[in-house]
């Protein structure tokens, strides 16, 4: 069963997943806070990308960057001149749109694939195919304009006096930029990968589905050196292994995702091939990750505007070449946004009454759960077992995000568990104190077993 974008929102906030930025100030249209969980359910996804991608392998590296960079890096990635949308406002009610989203939500159920790329080719569909205004239904529209997506900021100490400079859209050209570095300071051959998580910033003029797209954002952007003409067959090669991550890792229903190759009008002005991965939400596809063979576009423009040779040196074959580049790039906060849209449910079950009950439960991958186990005195004032339980949880937590729980009666410690992701409920009662055993409850089946407090582990 799939539930609706409100249903999702409302329960991220109530669990402490994400807040509306700035609330008590009537929030900053679409800018999100992450809460207590939501930020472990972040840090968790991040661990488990660096666990499969970099631990688990030899052939890449971590990178980390500053969020500022040199201007000229933007001018040399073509970012000044290309990163933009095309924009359309309808003349009646002054909204502003997107003229590719429109046309794209136009076509969701058709098999037509027109080519629209150039802006005067989406004026004239949107005009041809009378598409009306998503708010006020009117067909009057303005021309398309530019709508650059960099966010500037100045650099310098007194107002008016600085120099401009680029919050960055992306984090894959500091990669592109260390190149060199990498080469001289490492023991890394082509190929091989580098990696970096960490935020980005997009002047997005329609963001929307709550944290699926925000103008702050984090991405882990993988950039994968190989030697001419060996892109194309590394496509494979990521296919496979991202849907293992997707579906084994982040536990994505594989129903719901699908591949999708871009179409020649579709690429960016530096791919030669491109590849996404989508997951059909309720009202919509949204890309979660995609591949794109940029050639060597990034470190040919990187070379000539800085004068630096970057060409790498093959000691094997003892040859000298321009690395070419295959990326791929996923969104970190899309990623929690789809498991928390994926693992959301509301189960009907019968109480011990026999009486029909409903309960919300989350059933994230134990992996990325914000806390694994819930620690609950079954009695709160009774001072033997709150310290059972209070040094059980001492101990777990050496090793497990846990919680100490002792709020509320041991019904809806569980239903608020439930709702948390919690995979395992710890209860300390009466017989605790007699044989030092607990309870200990599953979070799926919501079957309840006895056992030794030093034999849980997950």
């Amino acid at each position: 069963m799939s539930f609706n974008l409100e249903t999702i929102v409302a329960w991220a906030k109530r669990r402490a997943f994400v807040y509306p930025g700035s609330d008590i100030y009537g929030w900053l249209a679409n800018a999100w806070d992450l809460g207590p969980y939501g930020a472990l359910l972040r840090k968790n996804i991040c661990d488990i990308i660096v666990k499969t991608f970099v631990q688990e392998r030899n052939d890449i590296v971590l990178m980390d960057a500053a969020l500022l960079m040199h201007p000229k890096v933007w001018e040399a990635s073509g970012h000044v001149w290309w990163f933009s949308d095309p924009l359309i406002d309808c003349k009646k009610c002054h909204s502003r749109f997107r003229a590719d989203e429109l046309i794209e939500e136009y076509l969701k159920d058709s098999k037509e694939k027109p080519s629209t790329r150039s802006f005067q080719k989406q004026k004239e569909f949107i005009e041809k195919n009378k598409i009306k205004c998503e708010k006020c239904w009117a067909c009057d529209r303005t021309d398309i304009r530019k709508f650059s997506l960099m966010l500037s900021t100045q650099l310098g100490v007194i107002e008016g006096e600085g120099s401009k400079i680029w919050l960055r859209p992306e984090t894959a050209q500091w990669i592109y930029v260390n190149f060199k570095n990498l080469r001289d300071t490492t023991r890394l051959r082509i190929p091989f990968w580098a990696i970096q998580i960490w935020k980005a910033f997009r002047n997005e003029i329609t963001p929307g589905n709550f944290i699926f797209r925000t103008r702050e954002f984090e991405q882990a952007e993988m950039q994968y050196f190989v030697a001419p003409g060996d892109t194309k067959k590394y496509f494979t090669m990521f296919e496979e292994l991202y849907r293992d991550f997707w579906v084994n890792k982040i536990w994505l229903k594989k129903d719901n995702l699908r591949q999708r190759d871009h179409t020649l009008d579709e690429l960016a002005h530096y791919a030669s091939q491109a590849r996404d991965f989508e997951y059909k939400f309720p009202r919509w596809r949204g890309e979660l990750q995609w591949i794109h063979d940029r050639g060597d576009f990034d470190i040919s423009n990187h070379m000539k505007n800085s004068g630096v040779d970057m060409q790498y040196h093959d000691p094997i074959t003892g040859k000298r070449y321009i690395p070419q580049i295959v990326e791929t790039a996923l969104g970190i906060w899309r990623a929690m946004f789809t498991a928390m849209m994926d693992a959301y449910d509301e189960q009907e079950y019968k109480d011990v009454n026999g009486e029909n009950q409903t309960r919300v439960v989350v059933r994230f991958n134990k992996n990325i759960a914000p806390i694994k186990f819930a620690v609950i005195p079954l009695v709160k004032k009774d001072e033997k077992m709150v310290a059972m339980a209070q040094d059980i949880f001492k101990k777990l937590s050496q090793e497990y995000m846990c919680e100490f729980d002792d709020s509320w009666n041991i019904g809806k410690c569980y239903r608020r568990q439930d709702e948390i992701w919690t995979p395992y409920c710890i209860t300390v009662d009466n017989q605790s104190l007699e044989d030092w055993t607990v309870t200990i409850r599953d979070r799926d089946s919501m079957k309840q077993k006895r056992i030794k407090p030093n034999k849980i582990k997950i």
